[in-house]
């Protein structure tokens, strides 16, 4: 019971902290538009047969290698439970691509029809 009490706590203080966090990174006057940083992801285009394109809010961008690419790379590791490591980390990485991708889209879908 104690530990439950404990995570509790834990967890109030940093939804309390986190939502202080957040009042302090706002614009203090209303004159000052709120910009989002320049590493904030704005767009997602591709999908991972054919490679995914990262754009940014500053206007740069990245190409992560397609998934055969990334897999290819996985079957360089010696060790058995390295490739599994790697293939691993490719289908998550690829997987929250995707879902990233229909998040912005429809993020960007409902501001256009609200």
């Amino acid at each position: 019971m104690k530990r439950y009490l404990s995570a509790v706590a834990a967890a109030v203080a940093a939804f309390t902290l986190g939502g202080l966090g957040t009042a302090f990174a706002l614009p203090s006057s209303a004159d000052e538009p709120w910009t989002p940083p320049a590493d904030t992801i704005v767009k997602v285009t591709g999908d991972k047969a054919n490679g995914f394109t990262i754009h940014y809010y500053d206007g740069s961008q990245i190409s992560p290698p397609t998934d055969s690419e990334a897999f290819a790379e996985c079957l360089e590791y010696d060790r058995y439970v390295d490739r599994v490591r790697c293939n691993t980390e490719v289908r998550t990485w690829y997987r929250d691509l995707g879902q990233m991708k229909r998040a912005i889209n429809w993020a960007r879908y409902d501001e256009r029809h609200a």
